[in-house]
């Protein structure tokens, strides 16, 4: 039994951080109808621009971590400017290869420098704690809570702030938005800088646990099952099926990599995915597209 819960709480605590990536995900879907696919690159370089803080400009962590925010608003809002925003009316296809492009120069470029020194984030390596058998990864306890307080904070700033009401009125009628006078070129360059600061979070946070460097971007793999298990267009959706994904990958791993061949545990969210696809298309949450004819 202490093993079970050890797996499931460490698989928790990991959903907590994958949870906060897909929503950078979701935030950018509602708003616009663009998936991006570059969001495992974009956590990638938060990281590394946070470990060049550090390490080669020498600077606190807290400076650190607002020039990485403020390098990575650069990034996103330059390739909203400059891409996103003649997009529109495309069709789906043409966003869908922009991002991927996007996440493909940016991985060749995080190998070039992946091997500078200072640029990769070192991982805390704090004891685990032991409750009488029950072991808890205290670095992923750590990065979960910030992760959680983050996701916190989106989703207040999203249900109560004006531009969170206009974010959510862009996300259902962007004719109708923009009738009443919001500004929706202004509010998605937002959310697309949004995505870049919670990029940031998101990296240090992984790459904290298991190191920096070229592998963090690895991490937006894990991303396409949470958000079509939990619905594209539902945050709470999207909440829900990160923590099912870590547990799921978590329990795999403890109890069918053994006897199906090591990183079986590795495969078991694509699994789901397989299923949930086959069941219920639009997710867990999402709501099914209705057309009239």
């Amino acid at each position: 039994m202490p093993y079970f819960l050890t797996l499931l709480i460490d698989g928790a605590l990991a959903g907590a951080i994958y949870a906060l990536i897909a929503l950078a995900f979701v935030l950018i879907y509602k708003a616009s109808s663009m998936m991006n696919f570059a969001l495992g690159e974009w956590t990638m370089f938060g990281a590394m621009f946070t470990g060049a803080g550090l390490n080669l400009l020498h600077q606190g962590p807290l400076i650190a971590l607002g020039l990485a925010g403020l390098a990575m608003i650069a990034l996103a809002a330059g390739f909203y400017r400059l891409v996103v925003r003649h997009l529109v009316a495309r069709p789906a296809l043409s966003a869908i290869m922009a991002t991927l492009g996007l996440g493909m120069l940016m991985r060749g470029g995080g190998a070039l420098f992946s091997g500078t020194q200072g640029l990769a984030l070192r991982p805390v390596g704090i004891d685990p704690l032991d409750l009488d058998g029950l072991v808890i990864a205290t670095d992923k306890l750590i990065a979960a809570a910030v992760a959680g307080l983050c996701v916190a904070l989106v989703a207040v700033f999203y249900r109560f702030s004006r531009t969170g009401v206009a974010l959510r009125a862009i996300a259902d009628d962007q004719q109708a938005a923009t009738s009443v006078g919001i500004d929706v070129d202004r509010h998605l360059l937002i959310v697309w800088g949004l995505a870049g600061v919670i990029s940031v979070v998101a990296g240090i946070a992984w790459a904290l646990v298991t190191g920096g460097g070229f592998g963090v971007a690895l991490i937006g793999l894990k991303i396409i099952p949470i958000v079509i298990l939990g619905g594209l267009d539902s945050i709470a959706g999207t909440i829900v099926a990160a923590l099912v994904i870590g547990i799921t990958e978590a329990l795999a791993s403890g109890y069918l990599d053994e006897p199906l061949g090591s990183g079986f545990g590795g495969i078991a969210p694509y699994l789901l995915l397989f299923v949930m696809l086959t069941l219920r298309p639009y997710g867990l949450f999402g709501q099914p597209r209705v057309e009239r004819v």
